[in-house]
């Protein structure tokens, strides 16, 4: 589970000792570049590695912030001193970890997270398409844990979760004010054991609980199929490192077949790697920008059409919903504003905002939004998201099995826009 897109770094630090300057400048010691041989010495032990008792006695005069740490010190002396338990190295790590999440927890941003190694760990295995869980995107909308979309085909979708569902529950815990990193940890699990999920959705006189068996997922991120009139339908699941390789392969089949149309599927698209929608974008968009980003002061920073532009000038329809968010949505507003394609479906999540992942040398990772994303014509995606051309709702109560009004629509409008 993840929220996207996403800008990676990895940052090659000459030891561990810097993580533990992550943790100085995250309290606002203001540690500057001449002093950082006085942090190592300070922190590192007889036989030359890092003793956790040095860094909690770290000189704390070197503070420099308007704000008095001296504070944060009493707080957690008082805890070590006081608490029922005497705290160990172990419980001293969690208060450690904890005081940085709970520091990028107060920014109010859903999107911005600092991860433990082990969750840094599963989120990593989330971008890359492989991972162990009920196979959903999950992510925070009006203050409430909400289904982004839940994966093709997985236990997620079989069990009857959809996107937009409102997660009121997980094994009977309430979700009130729990951030996404920790009900992803709850959710997640080994194959084959279970998970309560307790929602309500539009429609929903009462809230109900779905019971989900967690299994092995491993998630294409580019399916390709042919559709009666020689058109070709792609349905993109996710933006990631396996999406530029597979697009490609989509794209030879269609130029060697001579297709009609191509209809893009991106229902249910909870995003990714931002480098993956770039590329896809551009196999349209021929020149200028594809999505700019502004972030802080108003500093803006365009991303341009790359590539071989191999699909432009082919008739395009391009499938929304409410579940499809970040990448997938920067794809559809540049094929929309550069008027390549017609967006018919829902209007999108509006998960528009530029996350910074950062990983350091104990396996933590920090992911914090830097900026916002815009159109080629300057829309701002966030929280407003895209809004097809043609509206047309997911009937779920009332249609078929196997039925897909939407994609009918597009077949239909592509079908008539090239007969003769």
């Amino acid at each position: 589970m993840h929220t996207s897109p996403i800008k990676l770094r990895a940052k090659k630090y000459a030891g561990i000792y810097l993580s533990i300057i992550l943790f100085i400048i995250s309290f606002g010691m203001g540690i500057i570049v001449g002093k950082s041989w006085y942090v190592k010495k300070q922190i590192t032990g007889d036989d030359g590695t890092i003793q956790m008792d040095k860094i909690l006695s770290l000189n704390r005069s070197i503070n420099h912030s308007n704000l008095d740490f001296n504070q944060f010190w009493e707080v957690w002396d008082k805890v070590e001193q006081k608490y029922v338990k005497s705290p160990t190295s172990t419980t001293e790590k969690d208060m450690f970890y904890g005081a940085i999440q709970g520091m990028v927890a107060a920014l109010g941003d859903p999107y911005s997270l600092y991860f433990v190694p082990t969750a840094a760990e599963e989120f990593s295995k989330d971008l890359s398409g492989e991972l162990e869980g009920i196979g959903a995107e999950i992510g925070v909308k009006n203050n409430q844990l909400t289904v982004v979309s839940p994966l093709p085909d997985s236990p997620a979708e079989r069990a009857g979760l959809k996107a937009g569902d409102k997660i009121l529950d997980i094994d009977k815990v309430s979700t009130f004010g729990m951030d996404v990193a920790t009900a992803v940890g709850k959710i997640r699990g080994k194959a084959d054991t279970k998970v309560v999920l307790t929602i309500t959705r539009d429609g929903l006189t009462k809230a109900s609980e779905i019971t989900i068996t967690r299994a092995k997922i491993n998630v294409p991120s580019v399916l390709f199929s042919v559709k009666p009139g020689n058109i070709a339908y792609v349905r993109v699941m996710q933006f990631n490192a396996d999406t530029n390789g597979q697009l490609d392969k989509a794209i030879k089949q269609i130029k060697s077949r001579g297709m009609k149309g191509i209809v893009l599927d991106l229902r249910n698209n909870p995003g990714g790697y931002l480098t993956a929608a770039i590329y896809m974008a551009s196999e349209w968009v021929t020149s200028g920008p594809v999505v700019s980003e502004k972030g802080r002061n108003g500093q803006s920073n365009e991303h341009l059409a790359e590539g071989e532009h191999r699909l432009a000038g082919i008739k395009t329809v391009v499938l929304v919903n409410k579940g499809s968010a970040s990448a997938s949505e920067i794809v559809a507003g540049a094929l929309q504003d550069t008027k390549n394609a017609v967006l018919i479906g829902e209007q999108t999540f509006g998960k528009g905002s530029v996350q910074d992942y950062e990983t350091f040398p104990d396996g933590s990772a920090l992911k914090i939004t830097v900026a916002e994303w815009f159109t080629p014509n300057g829309r701002n995606i966030n929280k407003e998201g895209v809004k097809p051309d043609i509206e047309i709702k997911q009937d779920w109560a009332n249609e078929k099995v196997g039925e897909d009004v939407i994609l009918n629509r597009a077949l239909d409008i592509i079908a008539s826009s090239t007969k003769k």
